[in-house]
């Protein structure tokens, strides 16, 4: 901030603003805190994003205080016992703690600053956990994700998950700790592709990180030319160059990558390098694999990666053993990034192990080494159900459905049926126009997987699936969109935290 003050630290909408006016902000957030909170208690930062809501947590970063970041969307209920069990001070609005105007009087922050993140899990299987962040471990992953996709003071790195979400250690925290520019996807508008493509065009871009929907609603501004000037067949705009045109590094992270969905990406940016990541919020990212346009999916989907630099990572075997070739185990990893543990320790049991070169996470996630050591994502063990005796991964049914041509997205449920305990049942979105009917996309499915793994029923709708905040897969708000399902007690398996 004091060597670049007038650069700008976020693009918001049409306008930016600066370091200057970023850490004034800040400044009158943090003399609100001091003056109404008890010092040292944690914070809770309840808000969408915005600038005002990210001066907010800065300013609890550089006091040093433990700032709580659940989603906006949750529950009150469960907001209230997350926020009791942190014994966080859930803060006003952001714009009442910065106060309206961009100017303030220069805070002096006395404080060694030793910042603490409290993260949140997806809550998808009960109450979110906490995941706390402290300053080293956050320190050591801007680091890394600076320099693996060269984040400096001249990049402009597009945001698109919520301010919740661990995405925004790179998209806001390590840009902002280099001096760059933060281009805000406005959640309210996030399903926008005109706000999408104005953000490109505002200011050019060099890094964008997000889920494959990003992808997709990105292609989809281009292909239709939505917002203003429009795009011809060209790819450029009437006014002047191709708006993805800046783009070098293109980061897809947290859901499955389809064939579907890369294809028209490396025409869509034609100067960037593709990367799948995977991690997860106890570890931060934990692998990279550069993707090979040519051969995206060298093994029927795209491989995860190798480890970044510094993990440590392992294959176990159901009975414990670790696997040492080719083979099919869950996946433990140990970053210089991740949490010691969550905020309650109880919950560490099982899920952070103690072995003897250190502490490792067990994410739950089942991992494929292929012979070339290659490693692919085959979903996790609580996706692994038993139908008719016959253990069936739902998330490879779902893989074999999205692999047709005219299929665009598809979720798999458990049902319970006497007979046989466990039944599939699928909802798949079918592409726009598409004739496609549910005998020929049976008959599909019949040549990739064994009989056991075929859904009982099959619903093929035309509106896009449900998703999550975080653009995820909504399995359980998939319910709600099938006839089948409407008429049954259904149940579902669900991705762990």
């Amino acid at each position: 901030m004091r060597l670049r003050p007038t650069a700008p630290a976020l693009l918001w909408h049409a306008g930016e603003v600066s370091y200057a006016e970023l850490y004034a902000l800040a400044g009158a957030a943090a003399a609100r805190i001091e003056a109404s909170v008890a010092p040292g208690r944690p914070v809770a930062m309840v808000a969408k994003k915005s600038p005002q809501s990210i001066a907010v947590v800065l300013a609890a970063l550089l006091l040093g205080r433990p700032v709580l970041l659940p989603a906006a969307e949750l529950g009150a209920r469960a907001m209230a016992r997350l926020l009791a069990d942190c014994g966080a001070h859930r803060l006003p609005e952001p714009v009442e703690l910065t106060g309206s105007r961009l100017s303030a009087p220069p805070y002096e922050w006395d404080r060694p600053a030793e910042p603490a993140l409290l993260l949140t899990t997806s809550g998808s299987t009960g109450l979110p956990k906490v995941v706390p962040l402290g300053g080293a471990a956050l320190e050591r992953f801007t680091d890394w994700a600076a320099g693996h996709f060269g984040i400096g003071p001249d990049t402009t790195v597009l945001n698109y998950a919520p301010l919740n979400f661990d995405l925004c250690l790179l998209d806001i925290w390590t840009t902002l700790s280099r001096g760059g520019c933060v281009s805000l996807v406005d959640q309210d508008l996030a399903a926008n592709p005109a706000h999408l493509l104005a953000l490109f065009r505002a200011r050019p871009v060099q890094v964008v990180q997000g889920v494959p929907l990003l992808y997709q609603l990105l292609a989809q501004a281009a292909e239709s030319g939505t917002g203003e000037g429009g795009i011809d067949a060209s790819g450029i705009g009437d006014g002047g160059e191709q708006p993805f045109a800046a783009v070098e590094h293109a980061i897809l992270t947290g859901d499955a990558v389809t064939e579907q969905i890369f294809a028209p990406l490396p025409a869509l940016m034609p100067r960037a390098s593709f990367h799948n990541v995977y991690g997860c919020t106890e570890t931060n990212d934990s692998f990279v694999h550069l993707i090979d346009p040519a051969d995206p999916m060298p093994h029927g989907t795209v491989p995860i990666g190798r480890p970044a630099a510094g993990v440590r990572a392992l294959l176990l075997a159901e009975d414990g053993s670790v696997l040492t070739g080719p083979g099919r185990g869950e996946l433990v990893v140990a970053t210089p990034f991740q949490a010691t543990g969550y905020l309650n320790a109880e919950l560490d049991r099982g899920v952070f192990v103690e072995r003897p070169d250190g502490r490792y996470y067990r994410t739950g996630d089942l991992v494929r080494r292929h012979q070339d050591g290659v490693l692919t994502l085959e979903g996790r063990g609580d996706f692994v159900v038993k139908v008719r005796g016959v253990r069936v991964n739902t998330v490879e049914v779902e893989r074999a459905l999205c692999s047709h041509p005219e299929t665009l997205e598809a979720a798999v449920l458990a049902l319970p049926d006497q007979a046989a305990g466990t039944l599939l049942h699928a909802v798949v979105r079918r592409a726009a126009g598409s004739g496609l009917n549910t005998l020929a996309l049976r008959q599909h499915a019949a040549g990739l997987l064994p009989r056991a793994a075929l859904p009982s029923t099959l619903d093929l709708v035309d509106t896009a699936l449900p998703r999550t905040s975080t653009g995820k897969l909504d399995r359980k708000a998939a319910l709600g969109r099938s006839r089948h399902l409407q008429r049954t007690d259904a149940t579902t398996t669900t991705a762990g935290d």
